[in-house]
């Protein structure tokens, strides 16, 4: 087991973040307790263009599905790219759906621990592969970091994922995976970090469908993009932003874009929205 310590300091907050993270094997894994939910859905629309950084105020009402984009070439993607088959060995640990992406304790078991390469500083959290091995297939989603010597290619799943693929007493098999974009009847909530205010805040995308490419607030009648934290929050260091309107952008360039929510840090704050399927 790694256990991984993050400390940002952004202002006058210290943030300190621990992500438990596990190559090939048991693993203890430190989760955080499941926020309670806001009940209040957002108003929420969807373009197919991301805007640039001076952009207008937020639409309020139109939606459109994006356009299709050749899957290869999707300009917004990271290392994983969609309809790219990846070749390499997979391993299994003991997970709880926490870990380096900073998600709470999950009930569902089909998880993975993304390796270092490919996890991309966060960019991968979130997503999900389809995995074959044995003339079998899963999908699972992407919360946690396989660290080196996670070798590049290798997953390291979740022992109940890697059990409906061979026997976990094998310890290690070679598996076939790819970026998939699967039915989800979750909409995308958003949730601001601990210790987030008008000062500096952190904002985290969760239940996306596709991969995150892009988060931007709205602050001065402008669209501001913020960083992308290792640990897959989004930081406003200089308070820009919090509190308004947040637009999220996946990596086929579907934008969509939520109406101002309040500053409730630890809080998951759901939305009437979620990318369209691939």
């Amino acid at each position: 087991m790694t256990r991984r310590r993050l400390a940002v300091l952004a202002g006058v907050v210290l943030v300190l973040v621990t992500a438990g993270v596990a190559v090939r094997g048991n693993a203890e894994v430190t989760g955080r307790a499941v926020a309670a939910a806001v009940t209040t859905t957002t108003n929420t629309s969807t373009t197919t263009t991301p805007p640039p950084v001076s952009s207008s105020p937020p639409p309020s009402s139109s939606s459109a599905q994006p356009s299709p984009v050749a899957a290869a070439g999707a300009p917004l993607a990271g290392k994983i790219k969609p309809g790219v088959a990846r070749n390499g060995p997979a391993t299994h640990y003991d997970s709880d759906g926490s870990g380096a992406c900073s998600y709470d304790r999950s009930p569902d078991p089909l998880t993975v621990a993304m390796n270092w390469s490919d996890f991309e500083d966060s960019k991968a959290c979130g997503a999900y592969v389809l995995v074959k091995a044995n003339g079998k297939s899963i999908t699972v989603r992407v919360t946690n970091l396989c660290p080196a010597p996670c070798r590049v290619g290798q997953l390291d799943l979740s022992k109940e994922a890697f059990a409906r693929l061979a026997n976990p007493q094998q310890g290690e098999i070679a598996v076939t995976w790819t970026l998939v974009s699967p039915p989800l009847e979750k909409k995308i909530s958003l949730r601001y970090k601990t210790g987030s205010s008008q000062w500096w805040c952190g904002i985290q995308a969760i239940d996306h469908r596709n991969p995150v490419a892009r988060l931007e607030v709205q602050a001065g009648g402008q669209w501001k993009e913020l960083k992308r934290a290792e640990y897959n929050y989004f930081l406003s260091e200089n308070g820009a932003g919090c509190g308004g309107a947040v637009a999220i952008t996946d990596i086929w360039g579907e934008r969509i874009v939520v109406n101002a929510l309040p500053v409730r840090p630890d809080v998951v704050q759901p939305t009437s929205a979620q990318f369209a399927a691939h």
